[in-house]
């Protein structure tokens, strides 16, 4: 699975444009949106969770329609059916913080109701330590994300997904010889990754090092948010601090969410969300 990582997620069916929120059906909260997009990298976009390293966007924890997951568009389909069907998955797998704005400018131009993000794990899942975004470069990025979509789509409703814990992932797969053979063949995350089994200082030190990368993005995802006000939410890092198992990671690659971790992720982001206004029932 990946550890850290934000997120934005909706799917349209047929037409070009998703309709923003509908009207409130309480006097608490904020309206049960009729239209989302999902944004981020491969965690989002569901990768590897149902085949062998193909994206699998109906078991995204954010814009799914697999009852397995029942990701953010599946809760809140049961909040009001006038959402069905427009959900948008425009995350991209291997996207690090330069492709959001990218991904936004398409969201724009669906005008969605609300938007998750999860982005960030391939800011650090690099091949060496130097090539890891430097956090002021991605704050910069988020910030001018999140700008566009405020001024872009009036009103819309954005969520922040932290980054999963990297180091996490390493320590629950050390000990399995197929996660460190995959790991190392296939050059997965190396800047957490690289020499799984060894415990030098200078390896240990250089995971922490990573670690700390992430819990730096996650708390600039958390400035950022907050400077957009009451229309954006976090998580509150309970993505990150999820202690995950290999139970919750794809066989496929032993690094991705596998349906199981995206659940998880659904989960542990909704609650964390909006106050969607609906006396019929309470989902989370």
């Amino acid at each position: 699975m990946i550890p850290r990582l934000l997120a934005a997620a909706v799917l349209l069916s047929g037409s070009g444009v998703l309709l923003g929120a509908g009207p409130a059906s309480a006097d608490t909260g904020v309206p049960v949106p009729t239209s989302m997009v999902a944004l981020g990298d491969s965690i989002s976009s569901g990768f590897n969770a149902c085949g062998w390293y193909v994206s699998c966007t109906s078991r995204s924890w954010s814009a799914g329609d697999n009852a397995e997951v029942a990701s953010h568009y599946l809760r809140l389909l049961r909040l009001d059916d006038d959402i069905q069907g427009h959900n948008r998955n425009l995350a991209v797998p291997g996207s690090t913080s330069a492709g959001l704005m990218s991904q936004v400018r398409q969201a724009v131009e669906l005008k969605p109701g609300y938007v998750t993000i999860l982005i960030g794990a391939q800011d650090a899942c690099v091949g060496t330590e130097r090539e890891m975004t430097p956090v002021e470069l991605y704050r910069q990025r988020l910030d001018a994300a999140l700008a566009a979509l405020r001024d872009g789509v009036p009103g819309v409703r954005v969520f922040l997904a932290s980054v999963p814990d990297l180091r996490r992932l390493w320590q629950v797969g050390r000990s399995h010889a197929l996660a460190r053979t995959f790991w190392t063949a296939g050059h997965i995350c190396q800047s957490m990754l690289a020499r799984p089994a060894s415990v030098k200082r200078a390896d240990v030190a250089r995971r922490a090092r990573v670690r700390e990368r992430v819990m730096a993005y996650n708390e600039q995802a958390a400035e950022a948010c907050a400077a957009l006000g009451d229309s954006c939410r976090t998580d509150g890092g309970a993505i990150f601090r999820y202690r995950f198992t290999l139970d919750h990671i794809s066989k496929w690659d032993f690094f991705h969410p596998n349906a199981a971790g995206q659940r998880v992720l659904a989960e542990e982001t909704f609650g964390h969300g909006f106050e969607w206004s609906d006396d019929r029932q309470d989902v989370r």
